[in-house]
C-alpha cells in the first residue's frame, strides 16, 4: 500500500478527461444556482418582514426588485433601462440629501 493519491484523470483519454470536467462544473454551477436561491428566499423574507423606517430602506426595496426586473426580456428596451439607472440615481441622490438635511430638535 501506498501514501500516494493516484490521479485518476491522467489515465483518462482526452475525452473522458472533457466529459469529467464538464459534469464538475454543471454540478457547481447547480450548487451555486441553489445557494443563490436560498439567499435570495431569505432577503426577500426580510424584505417583506416589516416596512421600510425611511426612504434608504424603501429605496433598496425598490432596488432589489429592479434589479429583478432589470434581468427580464421586458427590461432590455433601452428606454427601459435609461429609466431603470434614472431612478436608481434618483434614489442615491434623494436619499443622500435626506441624510444631509438638518434633523429638527426634540422638546
Amino acid at each position: 500500500m501506498t501514501d500516494r493519491t493516484i490521479e485518476l484523470d491522467r489515465h483518462r483519454g482526452m475525452a473522458a478527461q472533457k466529459a469529467t470536467e464538464i459534469r464538475r462544473q454543471i454540478a457547481e454551477v447547480e450548487a451555486n444556482r441553489q445557494t443563490l436561491r436560498a439567499r435570495q428566499e431569505e432577503l426577500e423574507k426580510n424584505l417583506l418582514a416589516a416596512p421600510a423606517l425611511n426612504w434608504h430602506e424603501a429605496s433598496e426595496k425598490a432596488r432589489y426588485l429592479l434589479m429583478i426586473f432589470s434581468a427580464t426580456p421586458d427590461a432590455q428596451d433601452p428606454r427601459r433601462q435609461k429609466l431603470i439607472d434614472n431612478v436608481l440615481d434618483d434614489f442615491t441622490r434623494l436619499c443622500r440629501e435626506t441624510s444631509e438635511q438638518p434633523h429638527p430638535a426634540k422638546d
